[in-house]
């Protein structure tokens, strides 16, 4: 059964973000749809460097790669005043709109 998966990334910690992404990658291998959304200090994601997690942006862009989306909070990017490359601005309405028609919502952070 494949199912439609819901993630809310809440964290700018290396390894949750790391996790975050092998769990998305492994969904999507599964032939399951997943959407991220990045909350609060999740919207950091392209600033997070650890040596020891060395492998999250490969996870990002393989995550992306085979078709899982990112959405980031856009009230969240401005109160950091950041921008983000790799994914759409969002707002809470999308992550309404995540829960709504996910079969499952998971968090991280």
């Amino acid at each position: 059964m494949n199912m439609k998966i819901g993630v809310i990334l809440n964290t700018n910690d290396a390894e949750t973000c790391w996790n975050c992404f092998r769990f998305g990658n492994e969904a999507l291998k599964s032939k399951h749809s997943v959407k991220v959304f990045l909350l609060g200090k999740g919207v950091e994601i392209e600033n997070v460097k650890d040596d020891r997690f060395p492998l999250l942006d490969g996870s990002i862009k393989k995550f992306l790669k085979n078709n899982g989306v990112i959405l980031a909070c856009g009230t969240c990017l401005k109160i950091r005043e950041k921008e983000i490359g790799m994914c759409p601005v969002s707002a809470m309405e999308d992550v309404m709109k995540i829960v709504e028609e996910s079969d499952k919502i998971l968090t991280f952070g």
